[in-house]
């Protein structure tokens, strides 16, 4: 494929995952505040959606499946599973600055995974671009950083299991030959199973009845439009990571969350610093920075001859 048509769909790719998932943020938001949904219900929820939406484009020939073994999905479904449980008790356990802080840290974790235990490389200038992100992040969350074990500990896990989720989503695409809707096809449905037994573990009875007998229809109909988000969202993440890399996909994460924070300011008044103002354009300019630095690569990479391209 020419380096020009890949670029194209990578940029559409991330725009869209970039406009969703904004979108599904403000409208978790807004449910949560109004009607205190419970969080990991509406993520199994998500996933139902995107199961049957997958069926859909299945039936509609935009992709065929391929079989593919339980064994190897299992731990994928588990860690995406980990990743929103200990993502959920790391919220309920620290403020919104500390779980941010510490999420930066997912970006470090991924490329010591993928370099330690998958052979991958990456440049020093790469690397060098998490530091005006790091900074970015901390000017982000400098008002809001408190710190305590219990916090510490959820944070550092989920750090962990989420990072070792979004290298598995890479790897498994590559590792088995299939693409994001094929790999989500089978994912999506295990995700949304397992979830089931975790979800009276996490969230009081009273409140999954409440989310079947006592919802408005208004709130009912929020509901069904994040859960049609949610389809692009998570289409999109696994077709980012899948043509790109899980760095790639975090540094379009360090951009959404800076977005986010406009549109919280924006849409629900949210308080923003001039110091965090600070932060959202040094964590901007870091993004930009990489960006730049591997559409260098990837043109140097394409001009090799390809018998050196290992």
């Amino acid at each position: 494929m020419d380096s020009s048509v890949k670029e194209r769909r990578v940029v559409t790719g991330a725009l869209a995952n970039i406009i969703s998932s904004i979108i599904i943020v403000l409208l978790n938001k807004w449910i949560y505040t109004h009607y205190s949904f419970p969080n990991i219900t509406l993520t199994c929820i998500h996933f139902v959606v995107t199961s049957i939406g997958l069926v859909i484009c299945k039936h509609a020939n935009i992709f065929q499946t391929k079989n593919l073994p339980f064994t190897q999905m299992l731990p994928l479904a588990l860690s995406f599973c980990g990743f929103v449980v200990f993502t959920n008790l790391s919220l309920e356990s620290n403020t919104v600055g500390t779980y941010q802080l510490i999420k930066t840290m997912t970006t470090p974790c991924i490329i010591f995974i993928q370099t330690y235990f998958y052979g991958r490389t990456f440049s020093r200038n790469v690397i060098l671009t998490l530091v005006p992100i790091t900074i970015g992040v901390c000017l982000n969350s400098w008002y809001d950083v408190k710190f305590n074990f219990t916090g510490i500990f959820y944070a550092t896990v989920g750090v962990f299991i989420t990072s070792l989720y979004q290298v598995w989503v890479g790897e498994k695409q590559h590792e088995l030959q299939v693409n994001s809707m094929q790999l989500l096809y089978y994912q999506a449905p295990l995700s949304a199973f397992l979830l089931i037994f975790i979800i009276p573990f996490f969230e009081p009875l009273d409140a999954f009845h409440g989310v079947f007998y006592s919802w408005p229809f208004e709130a009912m109909t929020a509901v069904f439009f994040s859960a049609c988000i949610a389809f692009s969202v998570n289409l999109t993440i696994f077709w980012i990571i899948g043509n790109t890399s899980p760095v790639t996909y975090n540094m379009i994460g360090h951009l959404k969350f800076c977005m986010t924070l406009l549109g919280g300011y924006l849409l629900f008044r949210d308080p923003v610093q001039s110091l965090q103002l600070v932060g959202i354009i040094t964590t901007v300019g870091g993004v930009l920075a990489y960006t730049h630095i591997k559409r260098e690569e990837m043109k140097k990479s394409s001009n090799l001859p390809l018998n050196m391209k290992g």
